[in-house]
């Protein structure tokens, strides 16, 4: 008994002096590196004001290339048919005018063959596709700073894989049916 203590001693006293030291150190992952590039809370105020400012240059702040041909020729597209719609109106009210004055003119291309009745329903049409269309100009104008506002935000959100969503689709052999699920989770 008195040896089995002593060795347990020996052990305990002199085995810590000569156990080999521990070279495994646990490492931390380091952090990304946030730069004020990639935390820049101004960065969608000043995206959305170059927008406004200049259809498209918010876009170009946002390095969004390939969105700007479409902020043009959507706008473009419009404007066109505004000004077309425009030019109709205005051809129709004036034969109408002259009309009612007692001048009968034929020279017109657009509007000439048109009785009394069809000029009044070809201005009417022509006014509406017009408002219609600076409505829809408008509207891209306005879609042209949303977007910009919101690339920007986008730009600073945080996308790794620590965040995840998984849809999932699993059968119930009980029931015999499919199931949609849908996983998230997220990792510190």
């Amino acid at each position: 008994m008195f040896s089995k203590l002593y060795i347990i001693v020996f052990c305990l006293f002199f085995g810590t002096v000569w156990a080999q030291n521990d070279t495994l150190k646990v490492v931390q992952p380091e952090m990304p590196k946030l730069t004020a590039q990639a935390l820049n809370p101004l960065a969608p105020a000043k995206a959305a004001f170059y927008s406004a400012i200049v259809p498209g240059l918010g876009q170009y702040y946002n390095k969004s290339y390939w969105k700007i041909p479409l902020v043009y020729g959507g706008m473009g597209t419009s404007l066109y048919f505004y000004i077309d719609n425009q030019r109709a109106y205005t051809a129709a009210r004036d034969e109408y005018k002259l009309r009612l004055r007692g001048i009968e003119r034929t020279d017109n291309p657009k509007v000439g063959s048109y009785t009394q009745d069809q000029l009044v329903t070809v201005q009417r049409n022509a006014q509406r596709n017009r408002d219609l269309s600076l409505f829809i100009t408008i509207g891209i104008y306005i879609l042209n700073i949303v977007d910009a506002n919101v690339d920007a935000h986008l730009q600073q959100f945080n996308v790794d894989e620590d965040l995840s969503f998984k849809p999932n689709l699993e059968y119930n052999p009980l029931i015999n049916q499919h199931h949609f699920n849908v996983n998230v989770s997220y990792r510190f």
